[in-house]
């Protein structure tokens, strides 16, 4: 059912908010992670919580295959800042710059992500270069990346779609 009425970022703003509209359960359970990443993530974000609209904020649980996390960032300046944290520990990773998390262990983990936007997005950088749609051009890659066309092609091909 479509409504009808002001839309302000691109979601409609019901006259009659009720309980639902702010509040979503998805994030008490872990999800099922089945892709070669490890990792799996469960948005709670406008879509989910029509009530985030216009407050800027969304959150997040990302689940992980086996392990505790290793986390980091690298700044501007070239500089990894890098932890091993713990059930409970909390990491920020400033916005814009890369990051990674990994399950470094023998047990699922799973964490709780703040955003300070209602709906963002999130981009892969390996699958973001290597498996956009129009390819990037296989000497843009050899030349950022300092490696043949043999080796571009040889990422490419584990970044194509599954047929």
């Amino acid at each position: 059912m479509h409504e009808t009425g002001i839309s302000i970022n691109g979601f409609v703003c019901k006259k009659n908010a009720s309980a639902t509209d702010f509040f979503f359960a998805g994030l008490a359970k872990p999800g099922v992670i089945s892709n070669t990443i490890g990792s799996i993530v469960t948005p709670a974000d406008v879509m989910q919580i029509p009530g985030l609209n216009t407050l800027v904020v969304s959150m997040a649980r990302i689940d992980y295959a086996p392990g505790e996390l290793d986390v980091g960032f690298i700044t501007t300046a070239n500089v990894l800042i890098s932890k091993h944290i713990m059930k409970g520990e909390n990491f920020v990773f400033p916005r814009g710059l890369v990051h990674f998390q990994q399950n470094n262990g023998k047990v699922p983990a799973a964490i709780i992500a703040g955003f300070n936007s209602q709906l963002p997005g999130v981009q892969v950088i390996a699958a973001t270069l290597f498996g956009a749609t129009p390819p990037v051009p296989d000497n843009v890659l050899t030349i950022a990346f300092q490696i043949d066309t043999e080796e571009v092609e040889k990422i490419k091909s584990s970044f194509a779609p599954k047929k």
